[in-house]
C-alpha cells in the first residue's frame, strides 16, 4: 500500500515501515523551535518539570522575532529567559537582535530546516518549512517544552488533499494569489487538521520564496501542514545552506481528496477584513482607499519580495496619505537589499525600512493601527485587532499589490502602473 508524502516522513520518524491518516505515533523530530512569545512558556514547563538537559543542543532553535527589538520592559524580560535558557544549555541556536530574523524565513535561509525533516514550533506558521519538503507543523509550548527533553513528538497522521495547478501565471500573480485564491476557495477550515500538498507546472515553476509564501499559509485554511514535493529549485537551495543531511520524498499514496486549479486565470488576490477566505479579485477592490502598507513578514518579507515591490517604487513616491513599512525578514535579506539598492529607492519613495521583525503582524509595534484605519498588509492574518485597534482593518495582500497601492492611496492593480 502506498504512502502519502505526510506519511512516508512521519513513518521514517516513528521507525514504522508504513503509518496511515489516523494513527497515532510517537515520531522523532528533526529540529524544534520557539519564539519569544512561546517559548518562555515551554522554558517554565520544562524547568517546572525538573528536567536538566535538552535532548539536543543543535536540534533546537530560539528566535526573539515578535517585540524585538524589545518594544517594552515585558518583552524585554521574555527575551532575557530566552537567552539565559540558551545560556545555561549551550544552545547553538539562539539569535539575538543583528543576528535575529523572522523564525520562518531565517531558519530555511540557514540550512537547518532540511528536505524529508520531521519538524515542531511553537507557532502556528511553522508549515512554511513544508516548501522545502519537510513535514513541519505548529505546536503548543507544552509539547515544545516535552521536544526540548526528549527530541519526540506525538501526532496523529494527518490526510492529505492536493491542489493541483495547471497552466502559468499572468503577470502580477505570485505564490500569495494562488494560496489567497484557494483559502478563499475552500474556507478558513477547509483543510482542517489535513495536509495540503500543493502541486503542477506552475507549482514546479515557482521560486522557493513563493512556495514559502504558500505554504506558510495553509494554516490560515486550518491545515496541520502544508507541503511541496521537493525537486530541482529544491536542491538548488539547500545545497550550500544544509547544516546536516536531508532526504527527499515523493508520494504514491491515497489522498482524502484532489482539487484543480488553472494558474493562468488567477489574477492579484486582496483578503478582505475580517478572515482570509474573503478574498476578491484586486480588479473588483479599487475604490477601497488605505492609510498604511505592510510588507514583509514571514508570508512575504524576503528578497524576492522586495525586488518587485523595489521595481515598482522605482521614480514614485508613496502617497502623502499612506505609511508604507517595509520589513526585511532577515538580516541576509536586508543585506542584499542593500547591496541591490533597494533599500535607497525605498527610502527615496518615501518608505520606512525597518530591522526584521514581525512587528505590525501581529499588532507588536513598529506600525499599530488606530480606530477606523485601513491596512493593506503582505501578512497572513487580518482578524479583528489583528494589527491594532478592534476598529481597524487589514486586507491582504501580494508585495506587487502593496507597492503599486501604497503610491495610489487606494487598492490598485500594479499593472495599472506599468
Amino acid at each position: 500500500m502506498g504512502m502519502t508524502l505526510t506519511e512516508k516522513i512521519i513513518a521514517a520518524h516513528a521507525g514504522k515501515e508504513e503509518v496511515h491518516a489516523g494513527q497515532f505515533v510517537y515520531a522523532d523530530v528533526d529540529f524544534c523551535l520557539g519564539n519569544d512569545i512561546t517559548a518562555p512558556i515551554a522554558i517554565r514547563e520544562f524547568e517546572e518539570a525538573g528536567l536538566d538537559k535538552v535532548f539536543d543542543r543543535e536540534r533546537i532553535a530560539l528566535v526573539p522575532d515578535h517585540f524585538t527589538p524589545n518594544k517594552d520592559i515585558a518583552s524585554a524580560q521574555q527575551v532575557k529567559s530566552l537567552r539565559e535558557f540558551a545560556e545555561r544549555h549551550h544552545l547553538e541556536y539562539f539569535f539575538e537582535i543583528g543576528r535575529m530574523g523572522i523564525e520562518h524565513a531565517l531558519l530555511p535561509e540557514m540550512g537547518l530546516v532540511l528536505p524529508g525533516d520531521l519538524v515542531i514550533g511553537a507557532d502556528s506558521h511553522t508549515c512554511t518549512y513544508g516548501a522545502l519538503g519537510a513535514f513541519a507543523v505548529g505546536v503548543g509550548s507544552t509539547d515544545l517544552a516535552a521536544c526540548f527533553a526528549t527530541g519526540k513528538v506525538w501526532l496523529r497522521v494527518p490526510e492529505t488533499i492536493r491542489f493541483v495547478f495547471s497552466g502559468r501565471l499572468p503577470q502580477w500573480s505570485s505564490g500569495k494569489d494562488l494560496i489567497l485564491y484557494v483559502i478563499g476557495d475552500i474556507g478558513v477550515d477547509g483543510a482542517l487538521y489535513k495536509t495540503m500538498e500543493f502541486t503542477g507546472p506552475a507549482i514546479s515553476s515557482l521560486s522557493m520564496d513563493d512556495r514559502f509564501t504558500i505554504c506558510n499559509m495553509a494554516v490560515e485554511a486550518g491545515a496541520k501542514a502544508g507541503i511541496i514535493s521537493p525537486d530541482d529549485i529544491t536542491e538548488a537551495y539547500v545545497k550550500g545552506r544544509a547544516k546536516r543531511g536531508y532526504r527527499f520524498y515523493s508520494a504514491n499514496g491515497s489522498l482524502a481528496q484532489t482539487r484543480h486549479y488553472d494558474a493562468s486565470k488567477i489574477s492579484p488576490q486582496v483578503a478582505l477584513p475580517n478572515l482570509p477566505s474573503n478574498t476578491r479579485p484586486v480588479e473588483e477592490l479599487c475604490h477601497i482607499r488605505i492609510d498604511q502598507v505592510v510588507i514583509g513578514s514571514c508570508t512575504n518579507g524576503r528578497i524576492s519580495d522586495l525586488r518587485i515591490a523595489a521595481k515598482i517604487l522605482e521614480g514614485r513616491k508613496v502617497h502623502p496619505s499612506v505609511r508604507l513599512i517595509i520589513i526585511p525578514a532577515t538580516q541576509e535579506t536586508y543585506l542584499q537589499a542593500l547591496k541591490e539598492g533597494l533599500i535607497e529607492t525605498f527610502i527615496k519613495a518615501g518608505a520606512v525600512v525597518s530591522t526584521p521583525t514581525c512587528g505590525p503582524c501581529l499588532g507588536g509595534h513598529m506600525g499599530i493601527l488606530a480606530e477606523g484605519e485601513k491596512a493593506l498588509a503582505t501578512t497572513n492574518r487580518n482578524f479583528p485587532g489583528r494589527m491594532g485597534h478592534p476598529k481597524s482593518e487589514v486586507y491582504l495582500c501580494s508585495p506587487a499589490v502593496a507597492a503599486a497601492s501604497a503610491i495610489t492611496s487606494k487598492i490598485t492593480h500594479p499593472g495599472v502602473l506599468t
